[in-house]
């Protein structure tokens, strides 16, 4: 899982919109195909790596720890960064740990920024506030449709499964957002990919927008830890924004 996706720009690219397959898994929140119950507590560290640099430009770790809720098994992810200007910053999700549906979202960072949301279904409540002196701003809106999260959409495919020629669609929405948008999930192939010097073989997993066909990403995602190895996010000046992982367990 790759927390500060939704924190970062995407571009819309000019590929052909991928026909879907008649057996395409068409989700929803909630959706009896979405299992996730098979993460175990672990941890990750992700780096951020802007077209050919070698340094990287952002880099984070990731903290799973599973939990009860009244009885309902809780997945609560911690992210904290650091930037390369030196701005730290922290990011807080909580999802139910079968279904992925978002339940709590709060972000915060050393620039003064500082949001905290409640989701239930397809109500969103809290306060959004961003960096420096801008000023919070109290929500309770109703979104269209209840969304999978936007900062960890690599999860979905791996709560499905993972296998050749697996086709699904499935609403994301940004916690910034009043909207849900419908993506494409394909499961391409295995291949090996070169991570932080050592060589992984992993699924590639393409993601795109419905009705359009903007590739979104193309994530490398595994069935162990760190399970989301590398990324590819196409970024507007045509630069390839590149994000791997690596077990810290």
């Amino acid at each position: 899982m790759t927390s500060i996706l939704v924190l970062l720009a995407m571009c819309s690219a000019t590929e052909p919109v991928p026909a879907l397959q008649a057996d395409t898994l068409r989700l929803e929140v909630g959706s009896p195909e979405v299992n996730a119950l098979f993460f175990p507590a672990h941890r990750a560290r992700n780096s951020v790596y802007i077209g050919d640099a070698k340094t990287p430009s952002v880099t984070w770790t990731n903290e799973l720890t599973v939990g009860d809720s009244a009885g309902m098994r809780v997945h609560r992810w911690v992210t904290r960064g650091t930037q390369a200007n030196g701005t730290t910053w922290e990011l807080y999700q909580t999802y139910n740990g079968r279904t992925l549906a978002p339940l709590q979202w709060a972000q915060r960072s050393s620039a003064g920024a500082d949001s905290r949301l409640v989701i239930d279904g397809t109500r969103v409540r809290g306060v959004l506030k961003g960096p420096g002196d801008a000023p919070a701003t109290q929500v309770d809106r109703t979104i269209p449709r209840a969304g999978f999260i936007a900062s960890a959409t690599d999860l979905v495919p791996m709560a499905v499964g993972l296998r050749a020629g697996a086709v699904m669609t499935a609403p994301v929405w940004a916690p910034q957002s009043t909207t849900v948008e419908t993506r494409v999930f394909s499961v391409l192939r295995e291949e090996v990919v070169r991570v932080e010097g050592a060589d992984v073989k992993a699924w590639r997993v393409e993601e795109r927008v419905h009705g359009t066909g903007e590739l979104k990403a193309t994530w490398w995602l595994t069935n162990a830890s760190p399970y989301m190895v590398l990324a590819e996010i196409p970024l507007a000046n045509g630069q390839i924004q590149r994000i791997t992982g690596v077990a810290l367990d």
